[in-house]
C-alpha cells in the first residue's frame, strides 16, 4: 500500500507543479511580464528542486537501495540534493524579490549579488563537506537543518517585506498583505514540522512531499483567484486601448461591446435594449467577462478597465 501511495503522491506532485506554473503563466500573459515572471520563475526554481533534490532520493532509495550499500546510497542521496541546491536558492531568490515589489520597493542589484555569493559560498561549503566525509550519516542531518534554516530565514524575509510596504507604494491592498505575509510564514513552518520528524516514519516523508508541492502553489492560486484587487497593474507599462484590453483578456468581440456598455453605466436591461440582444445572453456575457477578467462585480470591472485602459 505504502508503494500505491507513493505513486499517488507523485502524481499529485506534477499535476500541483504543473498547475502553479500554468496559473503563473497565465498570470503574466494577462499582466504583461514585470512581477508576475518573477512569481513563474519561483514556481519553476521551487519545483525543478522538488523533483530534483526531493524525489530524486526518494527515486534512488526505490530503486538502488537493494543494489548497493547503505553508505553508498546516502552517498548518492547527498550528492543528489545537493545539485538540487542550486535551484533552491535561486527560488528563495525569486520569491524576495517578488515580496519586494509587492511591498514597493526597486530591486536592487548590490543584493541579489550578495544573496547569490553568501549562498553559493554556503553550498561550496557544504560540497566540501560532503565531497570529504561522504560515508558519514551525518551529512543527512547538517542538509536538512540548512533547508529548514535557511527556508524559515528567507521565507521570513518575504513575509517581512509584504506585511511592511513602502508606504504609498503597495501593489496590493492591506487585506491582502494581512493574508499573504502570515500564510507564506505559516505554510513554510508546516512543511518543516513534518521535516523534523522523518526519521520517525516513511509515512512522515510522504506527508513532507505533498506538504511541499501543494504549499508552493498557495501563491500562485491566491493571486488567480482570491486576491481582492482583480490584478497586479505593472506601473511601467502603457496604457491599452480598450481592443488591446479585451485582446489581453481573452473577450470576444461581442463581449468587449457589453464590457464598453458596462463602463458607460449602463444596466443589463439597457444593454440588452441597445445590442439587440436577450437580457439573459448580457447576464452570460457578463458573467464570462468576470472569469476572463478575475473579478466578482461591475465596480471592479471599471475600476480595472479604468486603470488599464486610456
Amino acid at each position: 500500500m505504502f508503494e500505491y501511495l507513493g505513486y499517488l503522491i507523485f502524481i499529485l506532485s506534477v499535476a500541483l507543479s504543473a498547475g502553479g506554473i500554468i496559473l503563473s503563466s497565465r498570470l503574466r500573459s494577462r499582466n504583461g511580464a514585470g512581477i508576475y515572471s518573477t512569481l513563474l520563475y519561483y514556481q519553476v526554481f521551487i519545483y525543478a528542486f522538488g523533483f530534483y533534490g526531493i524525489w530524486g532520493q526518494v527515486v534512488a532509495r526505490m530503486f538502488l537501495s537493494s543494489l548497493i550499500p547503505p553508505d553508498i546510497l546516502i552517498r548518492v542521496n547527498n550528492i543528489t540534493t545537493l545539485l538540487g541546491l542550486p535551484f533552491l536558492i535561486f527560488a528563495w531568490l525569486m520569491l524576495i524579490r517578488f515580496s519586494g515589489i509587492l511591498s514597493g520597493r526597486k530591486s536592487n542589484n548590490w543584493f541579489i549579488a550578495g544573496f547569490l555569493l553568501s549562498n553559493f559560498i554556503i553550498l561550496a561549503v557544504l560540497g566540501y563537506f560532503f565531497m570529504t566525509r561522504l560515508n558519514s550519516r551525518n551529512t543527512v542531518l547538517i542538509i536538512r537543518n540548512y533547508y529548514i534554516l535557511m527556508n524559515l530565514v528567507h521565507t521570513f524575509i518575504a513575509a517581512y517585506l509584504i506585511h511592511l510596504p513602502v508606504k504609498g507604494k503597495s501593489l496590493i491592498k492591506e487585506h491582502d498583505r494581512k493574508v499573504i505575509a502570515p500564510a507564506i510564514f505559516l505554510i513554510m513552518i508546516i512543511q518543516c514540522i513534518p521535516l523534523v520528524l522523518i526519521d520517525l516514519s516513511p509515512w512522515v516523508a510522504i506527508i513532507f512531499i505533498f506538504t511541499f508541492f501543494l504549499g508552493n502553489i498557495f501563491l500562485p492560486v491566491y493571486f488567480s483567484y482570491l486576491i481582492i484587487s482583480p490584478v497586479i497593474i505593472d506601473r511601467t507599462n502603457n496604457f491599452l486601448t480598450l481592443e488591446q484590453f479585451c485582446k489581453r483578456f481573452d473577450i470576444s468581440p461581442r463581449e468587449s461591446e457589453v464590457v464598453r456598455e458596462i463602463c458607460s453605466g449602463l444596466s443589463n436591461r439597457e444593454i440588452s435594449d441597445k445590442l439587440f440582444i436577450s437580457l439573459q445572453t448580457v447576464k452570460d456575457h457578463t458573467h464570462r467577462i468576470y472569469i476572463k477578467t478575475n473579478v466578482k462585480s461591475r465596480v471592479q470591472l471599471i475600476n480595472l478597465v479604468n486603470d488599464m485602459v486610456k
